[in-house]
């Protein structure tokens, strides 16, 4: 029997336990507290630190002058025309010569050597760029090299001097919430800090390797180029744009993240120029309704093809219909993430590509090739006879063999057949998946249409498989894209 002394501590000891637990339970609070509210007393130490290497951007064109009187001041035929012709006489036609205009921007130092990082649309045009410096001083800069896709610019200055410069972070680590500060030159102010968080990552606005930190650290017109810092005084990205119905900061800016960057900057730095992989096919998200379309499609991931001319892909043995699951060693998520990650792989690389095909997944080969090289490449196609219209509705749809007439009349590369669509009912499931007359249905289940009768063949093979949908390649003005149609009645 156990005495009371072991089962019921004593006054003392029940005194003493209460009042450690109290106390652990205080502290606890306090480091919440403390957590929670936690936030630098001063951003002054981290700019003082960083600003000799952030600099203003002063750019200078040549535009031609007005040509035609007050044509381009005025409408033609307004009362004011002749107003605006006679003050143009009297300044002696000074407006009809060229005359140089001048922009401002913001960049930052990235070596001692000199070498600048700023928004391509800063110095695009420009006949002269100049560098100030924080600590005053100016310098002419050199365009080693840019990148229109994610508007950045890489310059050169040279210096008697090393110059102070900042480094770059890895932006990834950046956490929504997280301290940032951006330094530049808004509004032609000269030198200016403001302070935020990280209001959301990986965003995107109108590119393909677009990756944006959203902050709402004030951002106005001048700071485009300028850097964002994280706390420990690393750029994690370039301020490149503001969203504002008035022009204005409205605490919604855009800074490029720095891990793209940084890859642009040392391709610019070694080659004066950008070099991209290439895989070249056309793709298309995966969505909720293709799942049960496509044979072992098990979630709404992947990138489909919807169409793969000549280049690395087709020579890979890529099909059009193929739904990429991963490239090289990476999961594939959507289309966005792949047109990232064959970018940023290295020009010439063989790389495993793993693809969904006919409800199996196979493991492809491909060496890529250099996207710039490739950019407007026309797919070549062979020639195929031409065959008598027939018409059928099928599904909502009223379609039509395709002909050679019909073939030049839509724009359709010679060579490719299928079915033409004459006509949607409106109040069809085909309607509501947005096929409009004039669309081009060049393949049904991941097969080749040539007629009507395989159409037909492809509905009853789905029907007999017990799926709901059936997978149609469409193409409207040449681009082609996957549309998952219910066939159920």
């Amino acid at each position: 029997m156990f005495s009371d002394t072991l089962t019921y501590p004593d006054a003392q000891q029940r005194s003493w336990r209460i009042a450690g637990l109290t106390f652990l339970a205080m502290l606890f609070v306090m480091a919440q507290t403390l957590i929670a509210q936690a936030r630098p007393d001063s951003f002054a130490e981290l700019a003082e630190d960083i600003s000799p290497a952030v600099v203003n951007i002063t750019t200078s064109t040549v535009v031609a002058g007005r040509t035609g009187g007050p044509q381009g001041i005025v409408p033609e035929g307004s009362p004011f025309e002749d107003f605006f012709r006679e003050f143009q006489d009297r300044q002696g036609n000074e407006g009809d010569q060229p005359r140089r205009t001048s922009a401002l921007g913001s960049g930052f130092v990235i070596s001692a050597d000199g070498f600048v990082v700023t928004n391509n649309h800063v110095i695009e045009g420009a006949d002269e760029i100049l560098i100030e410096f924080f600590e005053g001083g100016e310098l002419p800069a050199k365009v080693i090299g840019t990148d229109k896709n994610t508007d950045i610019a890489l310059l050169k200055v040279e210096s008697d001097e090393p110059l102070d410069f900042v480094k770059f972070g890895n932006s990834d680590t950046a956490r929504v919430g997280d301290w940032v500060m951006a330094m530049g030159n808004p509004l032609g102010q000269g030198f200016s800090v403001s302070a935020g968080i990280v209001s959301q990552r990986g965003r995107s606005l109108s590119g393909a390797y677009d990756d944006y930190i959203q902050t709402d650290a004030a951002i106005n017109r001048g700071n485009s180029g300028g850097p964002l810092f994280n706390m420990d005084g690393d750029v994690i990205g370039v301020n490149t744009a503001i969203l504002s119905p008035n022009g204005g900061s409205i605490g919604i800016g855009f800074s490029m993240a720095s891990n793209v960057v940084t890859k642009v900057v040392d391709q610019l730095k070694e080659f004066g120029e950008t070099r991209r992989g290439w895989l070249g096919v056309r793709i298309q998200d995966v969505t909720e309704d293709m799942v049960d379309a496509v044979d072992g499609l098990k979630s709404a991931a992947g990138a489909m093809v919807t169409d793969v001319p000549e280049g690395p892909a087709l020579e890979g043995g890529v099909l059009s219909g193929d739904v990429i699951l991963s490239f090289d060693g990476q999961a594939v998520k959507d289309v966005r993430g792949l047109v990232r990650t064959v970018g940023n792989t290295n020009v010439g690389k063989t790389v495993d590509m793993v693809v969904l095909r006919e409800g199996g997944e196979v493991t492809l080969q491909i060496t890529l090739g250099r996207r710039e090289e490739a950019e407007g490449a026309v797919p070549a196609s062979q020639p195929a006879p031409s065959s008598e219209p027939v018409e059928k509705e099928i599904l909502g749809l009223t379609v039509t063999e395709l002909t050679d007439e019909m073939r030049e009349e839509l724009g359709v590369s010679e060579g490719t057949d299928g079915l033409v669509v004459s006509n949607v009912d409106e109040l069809s499931k085909a309607y509501e998946k947005g096929l409009r007359a004039g669309d081009v249905l060049t393949e049904a289940g991941q097969q080749k249409l040539t007629s009507i009768a395989d159409l037909e063949d492809r509905i009853t093979e789905a029907t007999e498989a017990g799926r709901k949908s059936l997978l149609l390649l469409v193409r409207r003005a040449g681009e082609p894209r996957f549309v998952a149609l219910n066939i159920e009645e």
